[in-house]
């Protein structure tokens, strides 16, 4: 970025709700059906067709305003937004404009130039459109209005951003948090988690805003990050040139990774707000925003702090192991089975998020409990095998239903620790490599891990490494 300019940016996140059914009907609000299959004449507008709002998007939206620590109106306001596009059949979208759902709220996020608040401006519930599809017929645009009507909220920050990177935590740290309440899965390949960026520079000191762009088709947080360099250096080049920045909105092309205009950014007026006329306004009393606020879990920031300090674990163990609820709920269940905290975080950011990783899958899904994982440890910590027959136990135990202590027997996995066989492996090895044996005694002692790794060899894994370090000291 340049030293003359700095840049200031404000995100918009249009988030699905985690429900069943539609926001204003019954059709089911779901990923993947047949083109135009979960439609009505509520979500398509026709005449006559009255929209009934959904009680448990309220709840979840609550969920969310709650989380984010805005402060939650007890009335709040659905009004019509005009204009027309070809995926939206009612020729308007229901949503909350002058009087949203939540308010003032704020997300700390860490980057490597520290912590940043980044304030939350409003919350506020609205419909999805349906979308266009510029694939499907040759030559042609398709149009699917399954996605009509389909829950959202809409999150707006503040333009408290200074940069990429600081965009990019921001998204990670609000994902985690939804993915804590259960208020949305945030699936970005299938829409669930839509981010347009507002970029604008602005000379180094100075303090009012330059115009802003909107940047569109952001599918992940690296195209967020890379859309908002791009869109800076373009900035940075027409004002250097002496030509204005215009208000747009641009389209991101994440093939070329250039930006291209859309449309005329609009404004409020654009587009003929009015209250929705067949919905009353949205009450909601003290007593159910007191509910939803005692029933929030502990959240990703809160239990990160607490695995530093519980279990004595590094801030980037801390960090990993805090990334979903259920996999920090795997590492919970393994060190309250008794595991030592920091061996049970090794096993859960190594060898089962490897499996998981090669599954496709999260830790918590894997067939295999935190006890029986918890079982497993503990032979690896008494010495009754390897740790790296340890990861070979754990795979043939997501394979079947047996325990660790079953397939260590049926398989011939334990440790040897007789010194009698110790020294067999350890003569031959040495008398192999009577080079490394005279480098090592004259004092090449990085050695000793060649030798260690020889004998793990001709045990085939079965040696005890402690043991075997020590006699292999002596023995040289």
């Amino acid at each position: 970025m340049s030293a003359v300019y700095e840049t200031v940016i404000g995100l918009e996140v249009h988030v699905q709700l985690l429900t069943e059914e539609k926001l204003f009907c019954s059709d089911k609000a779901e990923f993947g059906a047949l083109p135009n299959t979960r439609v009505c004449p509520v979500c398509l507008g026709l005449p006559g067709a009255l929209p009934v709002l959904n009680g448990q998007a309220v709840d979840l939206a609550l969920r969310a305003a709650l989380a984010l620590g805005c402060e939650v109106h007890e009335t709040s306001v659905f009004a019509r937004k005009n204009y027309f596009y070809p995926d939206l059949p009612k020729g308007y979208q229901i949503t909350q404009f002058e009087l949203p759902l939540a308010t003032d709220g704020s997300v700390t996020v860490t980057t490597d130039e520290g912590e940043r608040t980044v304030r939350v401006r409003r919350i506020h519930m609205e419909e999805d459109a349906g979308k266009l599809l510029h694939d499907r017929v040759p030559d042609q645009t398709a149009v699917d209005l399954n996605r009509a009507g389909v829950p959202l909220v809409e999150i707006v920050t503040e333009p408290d951003l200074e940069s990429p990177a600081e965009a990019r935590a921001f998204l990670v740290e609000l994902k985690q948090i939804l993915g804590y309440l259960d208020v949305s899965d945030c699936n970005m390949e299938e829409g669930s988690l839509r981010v347009d960026a507002n970029v604008s520079i602005r000379p180094v000191g100075a303090t009012e805003l330059g115009t802003k762009t909107e940047v569109k088709n952001l599918n992940s947080f690296s195209a967020v990050a890379k859309a908002i360099v791009v869109e800076v250096e373009r900035q940075e080049a027409l004002l250097s040139a002496g030509e204005p920045v215009i208000q747009q909105t641009l389209l991101w092309d994440e093939v070329v990774g250039t930006v291209r205009p859309m449309r005329t950014k609009e404004e409020s007026h654009d587009y003929r707000y009015f209250p929705e006329p067949d919905l009353p306004p949205l009450r909601l009393d003290r007593a159910r925003i007191d509910a939803a606020r005692t029933s929030l879990p502990e959240l990703p920031a809160a239990r990160r702090r607490r695995f530093v300090e519980q279990y004595g674990l590094p801030v980037y163990d801390a960090g990993v192991l805090t990334a979903s609820r259920a996999t920090a709920d795997f590492f919970e269940a393994l060190a309250d089975a008794g595991t030592v905290a920091k061996a049970a975080s090794n096993w859960v950011m190594g060898p089962l998020m490897e499996l998981a990783n090669q599954r496709g899958v999260e830790v918590s899904v894997l067939p295999v409990t935190a006890e029986g994982v918890a079982e497993l440890l503990a032979l690896v910590a008494d010495g009754t095998i390897s740790h790296g027959s340890g990861k070979d136990v754990l795979a043939l135990m997501t394979e079947s239903d047996r325990s660790a202590a079953e397939i260590v027997e049926v398989e011939g996995v334990v440790q040897v620790a007789d010194e009698g066989l110790l020294e067999g492996w350890i003569h031959e090895v040495i008398a192999a490599h009577p080079d490394e044996a005279r480098r090592y005694r004259e004092g090449e002692d990085k050695l000793l891990g060649f030798f260690v790794g020889r004998v793990m060899r001709a045990s085939q894994g079965k040696a005890d490494p402690r043991r075997v370090n020590g006699l292999l000291r002596t023995r040289l």
